[in-house]
C-alpha cells in the first residue's frame, strides 16, 4: 500500500514507542517522516534505522512544550517541503502514579501540563497554520483512556489528557468545513518503555478495568492512527477514537 506516497507528515515523541510504530507505518506506505523527539541520542538511532530500511525519515530534536523549538522545527518542515500533510502528537509523559492529590506538586503538575497539554497545543497551533495554506491536513493527538474516565493516583497525568481531548473536539470544529481533520485517540494501557516507571500496584489496576485483560500494542496504535491521518477519512473530525480492549465504549 501506498497511502500516503509524497505526503509529509510529522510525529512528535517518534524516538520510541507509540511514535515510532506510527512513524514507520506511515513511512512504509510512502510518506516523508519528520521525527520530533527530545531525546537526540535516541532519535538520530531511529532516522538512521528508518534510513537504512530504505524509509524517507529526517529526526529533529524537539521538546513539544517549547514554543521556540516547535515553532523553529515547523517552518523548517515547511522551508524543505513546502507542505504539511500530518501531525499525530505522540510525545507524553504519565508524572507521578499511585499518588493522591495532597502529596501530588505543583512542579510536578506544572511539568507534565506543559508537556502533554501545552505541548499538544503547540503542534496543532503550526501545523494547522501550514495546513490552511493548502486547505488539507490530517491531524491526530494521542489522549487517554485516563482523559475520559479518570484514573485514580494520577491527577495531572488524568486532567491534562482530558484536556488533549477538549482541544481535539474545539479545534475539530474550528476547521470543520476545511480539508482539515482534527482528531483523537484515547488508548487504555500500551505496551510501551513509558510504562516501567509506573507503579506496579497503578499498572495492574488499569489492566483490571480492560476487558480484554491484556496490554494493547504498539502496531494495533500504529495500524488504527494510518487510517486516521489517510484521505479515506474525510468525514470524521473532532472524534475520540477508543483502543481500549472495550474498557471505554463511547
Amino acid at each position: 500500500m501506498k497511502r500516503f506516497e509524497d505526503q509529509v507528515a510529522v510525529i512528535t515523541g517518534s524516538a520510541d514507542g507509540l511514535g515510532k510504530a506510527v512513524a514507520f507505518r506511515i513511512a512504509s506506505e510512502g510518506g516523508h517522516v519528520v521525527l520530533f523527539d527530545r531525546n537526540s541520542e535516541l532519535l538520530e538511532r531511529t532516522v538512521q534505522e528508518f534510513n537504512e530500511s530504505g524509509m524517507s525519515a529526517k529526526g529533529y530534536p524537539v521538546d513539544v512544550s517549547s514554543e521556540d523549538d516547535v515553532k523553529t522545527a515547523m517552518q523548517k518542515v515547511e522551508t524543505i517541503h513546502g507542505r504539511l500533510d500530518i501531525m499525530v502528537n505522540a510525545a507524553g509523559i504519565v508524572g507521578p502514579t499511585n499518588t493522591k492529590i495532597t502529596d501530588y506538586s505543583v512542579e510536578d503538575y506544572d511539568h507534565i501540563y506543559r508537556v502533554n497539554l501545552r505541548g499538544s497545543f503547540l503542534m496543532t497551533k503550526y501545523a494547522v497554520s501550514i495546513m490552511e495554506k493548502h486547505n488539507y491536513g490530517r491531524i491526530v493527538l494521542i489522549a487517554s483512556i485516563a482523559g475520559k474516565e479518570g484514573n485514580p493516583g494520577m491527577a495531572g497525568y488524568s486532567s491534562t489528557k482530558a484536556g488533549v481531548i477538549g482541544l481535539v473536539k474545539g479545534i475539530g470544529k474550528e476547521y470543520a468545513d476545511t480539508g482539515i481533520t482534527v482528531n483523537g485517540l484515547a488508548p487504555a494501557v500500551i505496551r510501551t518503555a513509558m510504562n516501567e516507571n509506573t507503579n506496579p500496584a497503578q499498572l495492574a489496576y488499569m489492566i483490571a478495568k480492560i476487558p480484554m485483560k491484556r496490554l494493547g500494542t504498539v502496531e494495533e496504535v500504529a495500524s488504527l492512527t494510518s487510517w486516521i491521518v489517510s484521505k479515506e477519512a474525510s468525514f470524521t473530525t473532532g472524534f475520540i477514537f477508543d483502543l481500549s480492549g472495550g474498557r471505554a465504549t463511547y
